[in-house]
């Protein structure tokens, strides 16, 4: 196998996992548990940013650190719409404060939104690809 062809089953990996954590985030929704729903939602983009970080040869450790490459390497230049970029970011904090912060809830409208506006999300970055 050739380098490119590893790097193509990482990115394919990539947003396989990205479908399937936001196939995860409509199963938390159907059982009422938001918070979970909207992890699995942020990992879903998150998944699908990794891997087109990837297939441009970008690597980061940090979930802050793929968020700033993101803005400056695919919002900024046009790639990707400014919403898409402003969602991403909703996303991540809403992740944070659902997993760090106590007695945080949402509302059933809300991460319904966000999980279909998600699933637009990813659609894009797969077009992109």
């Amino acid at each position: 196998m050739s380098r490119e062809d590893d790097l193509n089953e990482l990115v394919h990996y990539w947003i396989e996992m990205a479908r399937e954590s936001l196939d995860a985030a409509s199963d938390e929704m159907a059982a009422e548990r938001f918070a979970f729903s909207v992890n699995r939602i942020y990992y879903g983009c998150f998944y699908a940013v990794t891997a087109v970080m990837l297939k441009r040869g970008l690597i980061f450790k940090k979930h802050s650190g793929v968020r700033a490459a993101f803005h400056q390497h695919f919002v900024k230049p046009g790639l990707i719409s400014r919403e898409h970029g402003l969602l991403y970011d909703e996303l991540f904090e809403a992740r944070q404060r659902g997993d760090y912060i106590v007695l945080v809830s949402f509302e059933k409208a809300e991460v319904e939104e966000w999980l279909s506006r998600a699933r637009e999300f990813i659609g894009t970055i797969t077009s992109i690809l």
